[in-house]
């Protein structure tokens, strides 16, 4: 006979992609990375968002990419050697992210990850997860479901258009 302790197990650690928009540092699940390509220009699709930088086809699957310093208004973006695409899977979409740099993989532990404060972002609150600290670094984490799924975002017009 067994005997089953009743203690309350621990939120395992989880990993985060850590990538940087601006000034900032941002981090999203690993597990919806599917891979990171260099930016190559997308297709333009007339009628979408700004945020919205075009297509591109990825093996056969056209994919919407997504400009994130566009979309949260962080100035206007350039592109160089360190500007990369994330290829996400967010549900039963693939949509790409086009980010400044990415840096690494970072394991928080849920005692890492605080609340975020409600305040003016440029980053709607609704879409944080929380803040992640290792050391004297922050990590802003994106629920990135939420977010790219958001009808502001508007990626199935986009995708229809």
């Amino acid at each position: 006979m067994s005997i089953v302790s009743s203690a309350p197990q621990a939120s395992p650690p989880a990993e985060y992609l850590a990538f940087t928009l601006g000034k900032e540092e941002y981090g999203i699940d690993i597990q919806k990375v599917s891979e990171i390509r260099s930016y190559e220009l997308p297709t333009r699709i007339a009628n979408a968002p700004g945020f919205v930088k075009g297509v591109v086809n990825l093996r056969g699957l056209i994919v919407p990419i997504v400009d994130m310093r566009i979309k949260f208004n962080l100035g206007t973006p350039s592109y160089d050697q360190f500007t990369v695409v994330i290829i996400l899977n967010i549900g039963h979409r693939v949509v790409g992210m086009v980010v400044d740099r990415v840096s690494d993989v970072t394991t928080l532990s849920p005692e890492q990850i605080k609340p975020a404060p409600d305040i003016g972002t440029a980053l709607n609150t609704d879409y944080i997860v929380g803040l992640g600290t290792v050391d004297e670094r922050m990590l802003i984490l994106v629920d990135i479901d939420r977010l790219m799924s958001s009808t502001d975002m508007g990626l199935l017009e986009a995708v229809a258009a």
